[in-house]
């Protein structure tokens, strides 16, 4: 894995990463709540889907409807929806100083469509910084689960969500691996902690950032 990348001087990119049922919605509402409240500009957003284009991608790789796809085809589909999202939501919110929190990006591509396939995780790397023009967050928060009590939450599950517990294992695992080969940029946590005490701890890490983005924003003006 590179861990160099591109952290944009303006602005606050915060991402959210973690298996299934982590609760990576909730705390990335909870955190936005938490900006916004304090006037900060937010910019909540997800992948895959939060675009026109990435939302008909969404629809292919997550409908169980779509059935098996070649693994190469699944990773190029999120690739061009992050290409998207990166391009006309990301970049566009954080030139103009915003904070961008997203429930998900590049590392579970390396997780699921590297880890949790039959995927090169390095080739898959290439292509995913390719689309994503290297943009990497400020911070990525893991809340990190078992696999076998996240997917418990749900009912009904999509292509993903269906696939065995071996491929969520892996993928767990990946997560687990990115944030501990770069602990500068990522923040890992029990997921099965109280709700408001994860957000505690992710607003505490978050807090700096804005210092910093602020200090750097009355340099340039």
């Amino acid at each position: 894995m590179r861990f160099h990348g591109t952290y944009l001087p303006r602005g606050v990119f915060v991402c959210f990463e973690g298996g299934e049922g982590s609760g990576k919605s909730t705390q990335s509402r909870l955190l936005a709540d938490r900006l916004e409240a304090r006037g900060h500009v937010v910019r909540l957003t997800f992948e895959p889907g939060d675009t026109p284009v990435g939302a008909e991608m969404r629809r292919i790789v997550l409908s169980p409807e779509t059935g098996e796809l070649s693994h190469r085809t699944e990773m190029l589909l999120y690739a061009a929806d992050k290409a998207e999202h990166v391009d006309t939501v990301v970049i566009p919110a954080l030139e103009r100083g915003e904070v961008v929190i997203t429930d998900r990006y590049v590392d579970s591509t390396l997780a699921y469509q590297g880890a949790g396939r039959d995927l090169d995780v390095n080739e898959v790397e290439e292509v995913a910084r390719w689309a994503t023009g290297d943009i990497r967050p400020h911070v990525t928060v893991v809340l990190d689960v078992d696999p076998r009590a996240g997917l418990e939450r749900f009912e009904g599950r999509d292509r993903i969500e269906a696939e065995g517990l071996e491929f969520h294992d892996r993928a767990r695992q990946l997560f687990l691996d990115l944030a501990g080969a770069d602990p500068y940029h990522y923040l890992v946590l029990d997921a099965r902690a109280e709700r408001e005490l994860i957000a505690d701890q992710v607003l505490a890490r978050v807090e700096p950032l804005l210092a910093q983005a602020t200090a750097r924003a009355e340099v340039s003006t």
